[in-house]
């Protein structure tokens, strides 16, 4: 498996953060060990919503080569949401299988298009701004409508990763992630469609 990790600027890096921890585990397990990622984005640099730098490790590549596709949150969003080039490029990810979100990265998907006749989430002091994009705005911490998950607020990330991984990995597999992190919390509040 490929995943496309999207950066941008005033991306929330634990948004990212706590998801990548997570899914790149995969690696680990031999059902999975296969799986590859790229730090992907608009430009070869992003800075954070509070001033911390990460590099790109892929510029704009075609992300229809991906499997998966993960898009954070931040305040870049509410910009990026109405960016032509951005949108247009993230809708190149329009047959990678799974397409997952987190916090207000829900609202990139949307403006892509990808949650159109969908139900998402995306943080709770954020829902009004998910309304133009989806079928339903489910108020919730992670929602699953087909190969599509969205997950609320900022340290949902972790959440949505451990669920995302219990797709590829056995159950005790997973509890082994969640032992390794001490992440001694079970997602709840799920929502499958």
């Amino acid at each position: 498996m490929k995943i496309a990790f999207v950066v941008f600027d005033g991306i929330t890096f634990l948004d990212f953060a706590g998801f990548y921890d997570v899914i790149t585990r995969l690696a680990y397990f031999p059902e999975t060990k296969n799986t590859t990622w790229d730090i992907c984005g608009m430009q070869e640099e992003v800075t954070d919503e509070l001033g911390m730098t990460m590099k790109v490790n892929k510029v704009k590549p075609d992300l229809s080569s991906y499997d998966m596709l993960f898009v954070p949150g931040g305040i870049g969003t509410r910009k990026l949401q109405y960016d032509h080039d951005f949108t247009q490029w993230l809708k190149s990810a329009e047959k990678v299988k799974f397409k997952i979100s987190v916090c207000t990265g829900s609202l990139l998907l949307g403006a892509a298009g990808f949650l159109q006749d969908k139900r998402a989430t995306t943080h709770p002091m954020h829902y009004d701004l998910l309304v133009p994009y989806c079928a339903e705005v489910v108020k919730c911490r992670l929602v699953r409508d087909g190969n599509i998950f969205t997950g609320g607020g900022v340290a949902t990330s972790i959440d949505l990763g451990l669920y995302i991984v219990s797709l590829f990995l056995k159950e005790e597999e997973v509890h082994n992630i969640r032992k390794q992190m001490d992440y001694p919390y079970r997602h709840h509040d799920i929502i499958t469609i």
